[in-house]
């Protein structure tokens, strides 16, 4: 008899990117904790691709003597990296975008322009450390996954057309938390511990904290 189950399927059409800009906010705990009430931030629409979330762990081979085939794997680098394409013109995209700051605009006596708005692009900009939460859910199952630190690593192009938007394509990696984490994963999906068998071998969370140092 086939064990195969098609309700174990799962597919992502609902979701949200949150960022808090800085060091300084407590983390969610829960899957429908709101992220606003820890001063995150909605990046809103993401292009049609979605988001892409990569754990990576690139592994080093231990080689002896005695065997032509490697006895070890040790860990020589491993990373966390979410990325996304986001479609609307905000000031949080376009900050994280350009790497800096709007501020408002002044004129040559360094007084405000009524209405406008400036950012300074650095020739030797700071990476600035940020928090993000990618949310997702379909009918069976919330998901959320939280970055404690994390900087931007990569950025796309804009292309400025008539017919297309304007779209910030965006690489954010995970940084070590100063606990050994790069980040976690909370859900409410039963599939992951069963109330009926006990529980999971695996942990849904990390089991570090979920407020930062």
């Amino acid at each position: 008899m086939s064990n195969n189950n098609k309700k174990n399927i799962r597919f992502a059409p609902n979701g949200q990117i949150w960022v808090h800009f800085g060091e300084d906010s407590p983390l969610p705990a829960k899957v429908d904790e709101d992220p606003k009430t820890l001063n995150f931030v909605p990046l809103g629409y993401a292009n049609s691709d979605g988001v892409t979330i990569t754990p990576k762990i690139e592994t080093e081979a231990v080689e002896v003597w005695q065997s032509a085939v490697p006895v070890l794997y040790t860990v020589k680098n491993a990373s966390f990296q979410v990325k996304a394409t986001l479609m609307e013109l905000n000031a949080p995209n376009t900050e994280l975008f350009y790497g800096s700051k709007w501020e408002p605009a002044t004129d040559k006596d360094g007084k405000p322009v009524e209405g406008q708005y400036r950012l300074n692009i650095a020739s030797n900009p700071n990476l600035d450390t940020i928090s993000v939460i990618v949310d997702w859910n379909d009918a069976s199952a919330r998901y959320r996954a939280v970055l404690s630190q994390a900087m931007v690593s990569d950025r796309g192009a804009i292309t400025l057309t008539r017919t297309k938007n304007q779209a910030y394509e965006l690489t954010i990696d995970a940084l070590d938390d100063g606990n050994g984490f790069l980040g976690y994963l909370v859900t409410d999906d039963q599939n992951i511990m069963p109330s009926t068998t006990g529980g999971s071998t695996r942990s849904v969370a990390a089991s570090g904290s979920t407020s930062k140092a």
